[in-house]
């Protein structure tokens, strides 16, 4: 099994934080987060590293395209569209929140997952000064 750590950085850390979000006839949203990534921020070497590898899997990914698609999405809905055990989508979204890719919502008894766009724009943003 798999195991990442969380991002350690200078300025950088993953929103950790539940918040809640609205619910609109069954839509979700997703609020963006309170710690964002500066716009000018680069990511490390170490970031650069637990954030491809939380993206190295077939189903992360998929998850990932999933949100994107649906702004925002909860936990069974992701489930309901994946191939695999609720419990190794559990393990996924793990992942992908402990690299900062996904940040989840509180909405009642659900919780509610989106993607969060700084991190992937400090990736885009640190991979073309390679």
């Amino acid at each position: 099994m798999e195991t990442t750590r969380s991002i350690s950085t200078r300025s950088f850390q993953p929103d950790t934080t539940e918040t809640t979000s609205a619910r609109h006839d069954q839509d979700y949203e997703c609020h963006t987060s309170t710690q964002t990534i500066p716009p000018d921020y680069l990511l490390s070497d170490e970031e650069i590293a637990v954030i491809t590898k939380a993206i190295g899997h077939p189903m992360r990914v998929k998850i990932l395209r999933l949100l994107a698609e649906h702004n925002a999405c909860i936990t069974g809905d992701i489930v309901a569209e994946m191939p695999i055990a609720q419990s190794t989508v559990s393990e996924h979204l793990k992942i992908l929140r402990e690299a900062g890719l996904i940040q989840g919502e509180i909405e009642g008894p659900k919780i509610s997952y989106c993607i969060n766009r700084s991190v992937l724009a400090a990736l885009e943003r640190t991979i073309s000064t390679l």
